[in-house]
């Protein structure tokens, strides 16, 4: 299952407004442009924001996410009708011959079991056409980024137009080697329903990354810098020959 924060509807409501700035993604719609990409798969799309930003370019675009409450949010959206939006994990997207496969934020990540991950990599590798892309986003282990999770560093209150104020931060609660689990809270003072949500994501090594896509067919043709988190992520670009 999705973790709660995409998947409870009243969390999911909010998460966009709790993480406005997604300039991040100007970089994957940079490299839609760079590949002259017509067809995209979009893995763990969430709330749709890179679906639809590429869809407004005239992209064709396929979004998978197990998480329905963030896939209601997604269709509700301008623009959500043109695109086709799949309930479901990147094992359950038909081949699509698409140019190029996005995976973002933590979706990655959330991939915990190595088998799943490998799952994964093979479905998407099976979605693309030969010469198709796949593009991804993982945080560097070293950088241990996870001891910033803690509510005096991810604190914030947010005032949301028909909702109110709305308060959320981040506990860390255990790192097992590269399993980090964290707790995410939200707070609505409208009412005073605080809600929590718990996710463990999986810290890979980069020689590890390499490997597992090797493993599925890939070929590997660069490791970019992720450009909101300088230093802190490496943004794999692979190719399916």
């Amino acid at each position: 299952m999705a973790d709660a924060i995409f998947e409870h509807a009243r969390l999911a409501g909010v998460y966009d407004p709790l993480d406005p700035d997604r300039s991040d993604l100007d970089a994957y719609a940079a490299i839609a442009g760079e590949l002259g990409a017509r067809r995209v798969l979009d893995v763990g799309c969430g709330t749709g924001t890179l679906a639809l930003l590429l869809s407004a370019r005239g992209i064709e675009v396929t979004g998978v996410d197990p998480a329905a409450a963030s896939l209601d949010v997604a269709r509700a959206k301008p623009g959500g009708e043109r695109v086709h939006w799949i309930h479901g994990y990147a094992t359950d997207v038909p081949p699509l011959r698409a140019d190029l496969a996005t995976i973002t934020g933590n979706a990655a990540q959330a991939v915990v079991e190595p088998e799943s991950w490998r799952a994964t990599l093979d479905a998407v590798h099976a979605a693309l056409r030969p010469g198709g892309h796949l593009v991804f986003e993982t945080r560097d282990p070293a950088r241990r980024a996870w001891l910033g999770w803690n509510r005096q560093e991810t604190y914030q209150a947010v005032e949301i137009p028909g909702v109110g104020r709305v308060e959320q931060w981040h506990d860390l609660l255990d790192v097992s080697g590269p399993l980090v689990t964290f707790r995410t809270t939200v707070v609505f003072a409208s009412d005073g329903e605080a809600l929590t949500s718990h996710s463990t994501l999986r810290f890979r090594e980069r020689e590890e990354v390499e490997a597992d896509l090797a493993a599925s067919g890939y070929v590997l043709r660069e490791v970019r810098d992720a450009p909101d988190r300088p230093g802190m992520e490496f943004v794999f670009l692979a190719e399916r020959p």
